[in-house]
């Protein structure tokens, strides 16, 4: 009775160890590899939010031309007043002057700090967008062509062509994300001081 009790000690623990070992057992890898690249610039949504976007872009760059002109033009005749008096300190009309430019030159860095902040936002929204269907969709292209691991192309070396699913993604992602909104929701207000 002892032997068969050990006997079958040995068998459950044997079982117990081996549980286990088959339990962690990784299956086979089945890879697929996806340009996001090639997904964020050839989406059919992602054209016009790109071209939105450089819209936006040069709308920044031309204002903040229109502003360092204008008051680059301002600074240089007060500076050549300030000159002209020799170390004289200014009378009252060119100390305003001088006041009037640090003024406007402070309103034109708030307004085009304010545009940059609303592209920032713009592109952080356009890709939350993105990111919102693309993972679905990645999800239901691995499931399709069997795969249980996506790469992005930029991380391999080297694969074969017949592991890229990116114009599967492409595909899908057109039919998930049919458009985007290009202007992010309004910034949450500041918190009042009391």
């Amino acid at each position: 009775m002892k032997i068969f009790l050990s006997t079958t000690a040995a068998i459950v623990a044997t079982l117990a160890i081996a549980a286990p070992a088959a339990a962690q057992k990784v299956p086979a890898a089945n890879i697929a590899v996806v340009d996001l690249g090639r997904v964020s610039t050839e989406c059919t949504a992602c054209k016009p939010a790109a071209a939105a976007l450089q819209s936006q872009v040069a709308a920044l760059r031309s204002r903040q031309q229109q502003l360092t002109g204008s008051l680059q033009s301002e600074g240089t005749a007060i500076q050549t007043a300030v000159a002209a008096l020799g170390g004289k300190q200014p009378d009252a009309a060119l100390t305003a002057r001088i006041k009037a430019i640090q003024t406007k030159q402070d309103a034109a860095n708030q307004e085009l700090g304010r545009q940059q902040q609303q592209i920032q936002r713009n592109q952080q929204y356009i890709q939350q967008q993105i990111d919102a269907k693309l993972g679905p969709v990645i999800e239901q292209v691995m499931q399709r062509r069997g795969a249980n691991l996506v790469i992005e192309a930029g991380g391999a070396l080297r694969s074969a062509p017949a592991l890229d699913v990116t114009s599967d993604v492409l595909t899908s992602l057109n039919a998930a994300l049919p458009s985007l909104i290009t202007t992010a929701p309004a910034a949450p207000a500041a918190p009042t001081r009391r």
